[in-house]
């Protein structure tokens, strides 16, 4: 199933893309009830939802599958404003994932032998169409990455890697935007280190969408590919595989420092092509692949960056600069 918020009259709501249209749980409930009155309220955020995922499913599958000959809840994906599918309480974030990414920039310390972690939060999301800012006085170099996002679906500390899996509720889209010249900073010696706090964290720095696909619908999150374009261009194409760890392997290290709960969010790092990868200034060396377009700058006022990933969607935004 793959689980979206939009847009309504009275504030998001959350529901399912279903070939051509949108499902609105609560609508469809509303009209003929099939949930008992202590599950309903769980159809009012993405967060509930998945905490209440293993009794509404069956539910949830049955009366889609009934609204598909007509009636309340269905309504044409065409007419719909997607939002970000959830606001994650907080979204892990792991680095340096990708071998082709390691060899197109400055490395850290750590890189390629541990997950380099950090963390964005919820301040930082925006959906669908929703602009990522360009801010000048923040960044002049502005890049994009597009990201395999993890969404956990059941609690757990120290989860081992065999067990990881059963601990995710499915999988979406966040394009890992990065203030480059406030993340990698140059030593006297020619050396670089990161500061990956003000280089990753502001206003619309992580983009979500267009949902959530469960994760019965992806069952290796090994074998999908990645893609993503700038105006047009192909920057990015790779696939999971290439990934150093695993999904399985990143929720195991995440929960090691933290009790992963659901509504929490794990990013698993992004393949070669970035804009860093075209900046000498900055350690950058080009790794591209045939097909990919070797990007003449960082992002600006007018672009367009979209994310894809195989069996998730498209995510599309608009950069927008905020002029002072």
């Amino acid at each position: 199933m793959k689980i979206i918020n939009f847009e309504s009259p009275t504030g998001p709501r959350v529901g399912a893309m279903d070939g051509e249209a949108v499902v609105d749980f609560l609508a469809l409930n509303e009209a003929a009830p099939f949930l008992p009155a202590n599950l309903r309220p769980a159809l009012h955020d993405t967060i509930s939802l998945i905490r209440d995922w293993d009794a509404l499913q069956p539910m949830l599958e049955k009366a889609i599958a009934g609204s598909r000959t007509g009636g309340a809840g269905r309504l044409q994906r065409s007419a719909v404003k997607l939002l970000a599918p959830m606001l994650p309480t907080s979204i892990l974030c792991s680095g340096s994932n990708y071998l082709s990414h390691n060899q197109e920039k400055a490395n850290a310390d750590v890189s390629g032998k541990e997950p380099e972690f950090f963390i964005k939060t919820a301040d930082c999301v925006v959906g669908p169409g929703q602009p990522i800012v360009l801010d000048r006085v923040l960044t002049s170099k502005l890049d994009g990455e597009v990201e395999l996002a993890v969404v956990i679906g059941k609690s757990g500390r120290h989860i081992p890697a065999d067990k990881a899996l059963d601990h995710v509720f499915g999988y979406s889209i966040v394009n890992d935007v990065t203030a480059r010249d406030r993340q990698v900073r140059r030593r006297p010696d020619g050396s670089y280190w990161y500061e990956l706090g003000r280089g990753k964290f502001f206003d619309s720095s992580a983009p979500m969408g267009p949902c959530i696909t469960t994760c019965d619908e992806i069952p290796d999150p090994q074998a999908v590919m990645v893609r993503s374009w700038v105006n047009g261009d192909l920057r990015q194409i790779s696939s999971t595989s290439q990934m150093i760890w695993t999904v399985a392997q990143l929720v195991h290290f995440f929960s090691v420092n933290v009790t992963l709960r659901p509504g929490m969010v794990i990013i698993t790092g992004t393949p070669s092509g970035t804009a860093w990868s075209c900046d000498a200034e900055l350690g950058g060396k080009w790794a591209g692949t045939d097909g990919m377009v070797r990007a003449t700058g960082y992002l600006k006022d007018g672009d367009k960056i979209v994310c894809e990933i195989e069996g998730i969607g498209r995510l599309e935004n608009p950069v927008v600069e905020n002029k002072r």
